[in-house]
């Protein structure tokens, strides 16, 4: 049996929880917690990067839902996207290249809005 895995994401004052999936790449992050870093923004997607390398996964993609997490192997980089990207030709987020989706954000998304450039951005394991 395996247990979810939560984590708390704070960036500036926003706080979102979200739960991982059970991909290589969930595993890679997951084991690097706790992550700190800077945010930037880029549309409605905030990223930092993070000192975990991964390859590119068999399910990596573009297009990704409100509320996902990735992975961009590029730029070594933790995602977060929330709604339309520079690279979006409708209302879904659309990443800049492939990313390894990792996990999703577990109830409203709104609040991601307001992360800022330069916001300090900290991932830990939830614990229940």
């Amino acid at each position: 049996m395996s247990m979810e895995r939560h984590v708390r994401i704070t960036a500036g004052s926003v706080t979102a929880t979200a739960v991982l999936d059970s991909s290589e790449t969930a595993a890679a992050v997951w084991a690097a917690l706790p992550l700190t870093g800077v945010a930037s923004r880029w549309g409605d997607e905030f990223f930092f990067t993070i000192p975990v390398h991964q390859p590119e996964a068999p399910d990596a993609r573009q297009d990704m839902q409100v509320g996902e997490l990735a992975y961009w192997p590029v730029g070594a980089a933790f995602c977060i996207f929330f709604g339309p990207t520079p690279a979006s030709t409708g209302g879904s987020p659309r990443a800049y290249s492939n990313v390894n989706p990792f996990g999703i954000v577990e109830g409203d998304t709104a609040a991601l809005g307001g992360v800022r450039d330069g916001d300090a951005v900290l991932v830990e394991a939830e614990q229940y």
